[in-house]
C-alpha cells in the first residue's frame, strides 16, 4: 500500500478504530519519553502526535516505496523520504524509534534492523507493530495489516536477536473482526478484552519493544607458551664387525 492508501484507511471508521486502539496499548507500554529523540519510520504519523509537546524533537520517515506525506498539519513539516536501509542520521541518535507499516513491508528486513540498531542510542529502544500471521487482520487486504509479511511471535524473536535486539516486551491488540460495520465498530472495546482473556495469540497486530545489544570489546588474549618436547635424533647402530679368518 502506499501513502494514499494508508491516509485513506486512517480517515475512514475502521482505520479510526484501529488507530485508538493500537495509541492505547502504545501509551501504557511507552513512558519517560521527556526531552528523547523519537523516530518514527513506516507510516508512524497517526501515532507521534501523543510525543510532540515532551519530545525534544520527532522525525518521521516514510520509505521510499511508499511515498511521503506533511506531517504535522499547519506547522513546518517533520516528514522525509527515505531509504530505509539507509537512513540519514549519524550513529547513536534516536532514543526511542517507532516502527509501523514498516518492518512488513520492506525488501530490506535484515538492512533496516541493522540501520535501526546503528542509529538507536546506547540505551535505545524500538517497538515494532506488526500484523500477526494467526491474526484475522493478515487476511484481509482491504486494511494495511494485510499486505506484505505477517510475523508469528517465534519469527520476531529469532529476526531481531539475529539483528542484534533483545525482545524486552510483548503486547497484542485489535481483536475486533477488520470489517466496517457499525455493530463491529462500536464494539470494538468489548472484542478487545474479551480477545486478551481468551486468545492473545490470534490479535491482529502483534506488539514487540526491544532494546539495542551492545556488547563489550574484549581484551586480546595473550597466547601461552607451549612446551613441546623435542626428540633427540635417533643414532644409528654401529656396523658389525666382520672378523676374516
Amino acid at each position: 500500500m502506499d501513502v494514499v492508501d494508508l491516509k485513506e484507511f486512517y480517515a475512514g471508521r475502521l482505520g479510526a478504530t484501529a488507530r485508538r486502539l493500537i495509541a492505547h496499548r502504545i501509551r501504557a507500554r511507552v513512558r519517560g519519553l521527556d526531552g528523547a529523540v523519537i523516530l518514527g519510520l513506516g507510516y508512524a504519523a497517526p501515532y507521534l502526535d501523543a510525543w510532540r509537546e515532551d519530545a525534544e524533537r520527532i522525525l518521521c520517515f516514510m520509505p521510499a516505496r511508499q511515498g511521503v506525506v506533511h506531517w504535522p498539519p499547519g506547522v513546518a513539516g517533520k516528514t522525509a523520504l527515505v531509504d530505509e536501509a539507509e537512513l540519514p542520521l549519524p550513529d547513536g541518535t534516536v532514543d526511542f524509534a517507532l516502527v509501523i507499516h514498516g518492518l512488513e513491508l520492506t525488501d530490506y528486513l535484515h538492512e533496516t534492523l541493522r540501520e535501526l540498531w546503528r542509529v538507536l542510542s546506547p540505551s535505545g529502544r524500538v517497538l515494532f507493530v506488526v500484523p500477526n500471521r494467526r491474526g484475522m487482520w493478515a487476511r484481509f487486504d482491504t486494511t494495511p495489516f494485510g499486505h506484505g509479511r505477517p510475523f508469528s511471535r517465534q519469527q520476531l524473536t529469532e529476526i531481531l536477536r539475529d539483528a542484534m535486539f533483545t525482545p524486552s516486551g510483548w503486547a497484542h491488540t485489535l481483536f475486533v473482526p477488520p470489517v466496517k460495520r457499525g455493530f463491529f465498530i462500536r464494539s470494538a472495546t468489548a472484542f478487545e478484552r474479551v480477545g486478551l482473556w481468551a486468545s492473545p495469540a490470534f490479535s491482529g497486530v502483534i506488539m514487540v519493544e526491544a532494546v539495542k545489544q551492545v556488547y563489550a570489546t574484549s581484551r586480546p588474549v595473550r597466547a601461552r607458551r607451549r612446551l613441546v618436547p623435542k626428540l633427540k635424533p635417533a643414532v644409528p647402530p654401529a656396523p658389525a664387525r666382520v672378523s676374516h679368518v
